[in-house]
């Protein structure tokens, strides 16, 4: 009887932790705190951040903000990151650098679209790599309150 206990308490509290992670549709419909997309990222929110109001291909800025499923910011002194931007049939990758308490930024030269889609992936210091996929220039159907 007690093994069948243990094994039951041990099932629920792996699985609680399923119960908190958010997908990419539920992200979507949340109102990010610096205007951009969030994405998970293993046990992190990625939210990116592009320039919207470029319609020709230049150098802009791509930052990053790195908090934890709460909201709560994630340091990034000592991360390293890159962005793979695809807008249209351009590709530009940058070279993402701590910029303050919980953000990484770079420059990349593209245009703002609504096709855009971006890969990030960070190493935060003395961790492993993490890596999340946006299109955040896409049009979001519907916003709910966390």
């Amino acid at each position: 009887m007690k093994r069948i206990i243990v094994a039951v308490l041990t099932g629920l509290i792996f699985s609680a932790g399923a119960a908190f992670a958010h997908d990419d549709a539920y992200l979507d419909t949340q109102k990010a705190p610096n205007g951009g997309q969030l994405r998970m990222a293993g046990p992190y929110h990625y939210e990116l951040v592009l320039k919207k109001d470029t319609s020709d291909t230049q150098e802009n800025p791509v930052v990053v903000y790195v908090t934890d499923h709460a909201g709560a910011k994630i340091p990034t002194a000592g991360a390293k990151g890159s962005a793979t931007i695809l807008s249209g049939k351009l590709k530009a990758t940058t070279t993402l650098q701590p910029d303050g308490d919980n953000r990484l930024k770079g420059v990349a030269k593209y245009a703002a679209t609504p096709g855009t889609k971006v890969v990030v992936s960070v190493t935060l210091a003395g961790k492993q790599p993490e890596q999340a996929r946006f299109t955040p220039l896409a049009v979001v159907q519907g916003e709910h309150k966390h």
